[in-house]
């Protein structure tokens, strides 16, 4: 793992420095002239995004979220690789994969095309071996502006195809859930989670009043959140991913979490840009696999 000296060299005057949290966490703090961000390097797990042209965060990160090694954050964009969901024959490794609560390392960082950016790769160990034993080396590159743009890069090195689902998990910041929409879905087959994963076609907008849990299929669409109390829009868009997921847990379920508060989970969406389900992909020998995803804030 890194240490704060080990990590000078990746800084950035002005625009990008490293610091430990209490728990010993290393967080990269991004400060461009023309937006904020946070990245814990645990996870390569960014907790926060601002354009400096919005009062309120385009990215939303619980109040209550814990900054604990080996423990995932609630909010920020956690990187669910390489499965999405649970594991497909042990239960007993996590949901969404190891890769939101192992090491990264920064591989490279700098200022350029208008954006102060910075690249992780995820550190194998015997722990992650153990339930991963393929040679895909994987990175996250992100680029801050008025823009963030994240590329979830993954290559296999074996000589075997091999499959592969993922998801970057992103929790947006809305004014409250039940007035905003989510637009780009129309027409669109979803398998819904609240119903033991029954096959349903999206009519209009996604709207919210309970629990929301969905997996859009054969959509590689931009998907936009129509937020009236925040008076913006949030536009999603995304390559290298044919599935989009759309989650609210509501209160009752948000209680049961222990990492929200009280009203906190009124405050967040996640729309997550993944390759899931139907969508889950087989990386052949050699091939390398970018998920790339962009967030842009306006004013409605």
């Amino acid at each position: 793992m890194h240490s704060l000296d080990s990590l000078s060299r990746f800084s950035i005057p002005g625009q990008l420095r490293f610091h430990a949290h209490p728990t010993g966490l290393i967080f990269a703090e991004i400060d461009h002239a023309a937006g904020v961000a946070s990245l814990c390097l645990q996870g390569a797990h960014l907790t926060s995004f601002r354009p400096k042209s919005q009062p309120e965060p385009v990215v939303w990160v619980s109040e209550a979220a814990r900054y604990l090694p080996g423990k995932s954050i609630r909010g920020g964009v956690p990187v669910c690789w390489p499965w999405f969901g649970p594991h497909a024959s042990e239960s007993s490794f996590p949901a969404h994969g190891f890769a939101r609560t192992v090491p990264w390392a920064v591989v490279d960082s700098g200022a350029s095309q208008g954006a102060t950016h910075l690249t992780l790769q995820l550190q194998p160990s015997d722990a992650t071996r153990a339930q991963w034993p393929h040679d895909t080396p994987v990175s996250l590159r992100i680029r801050v502006s008025e823009v963030l743009e994240m590329d979830l890069i993954t290559h296999n090195a074996t000589a075997q195809p091999l499959p592969l689902s993922e998801a970057l998990h992103t929790y947006f910041q809305v004014g409250d859930i039940a007035e905003v929409q989510l637009l780009g879905l129309d027409g669109c087959s979803y398998l819904d989670k609240t119903e033991a994963f029954a096959r349903k076609q999206q009519q209009g907008a996604v709207r919210f009043a309970a629990e929301t849990d969905r997996v859009y299929v054969d959509t590689s669409a931009e998907c936009v959140i129509v937020d009236p109390l925040l008076q913006r829009r949030i536009r999603i868009a995304k390559q290298g991913s044919a599935s989009t997921v759309v989650w609210t847990p509501w209160e009752q379920k948000a209680a049961a979490m222990g990492d929200f508060t009280a009203q906190g989970w009124r405050n967040m969406l996640c729309v997550e840009s993944a390759n899931a389900a139907d969508n889950a992909l087989t990386l052949q020998p050699g091939e390398t696999h970018t998920l790339s995803v962009r967030y842009s804030a306006e004013a409605l």
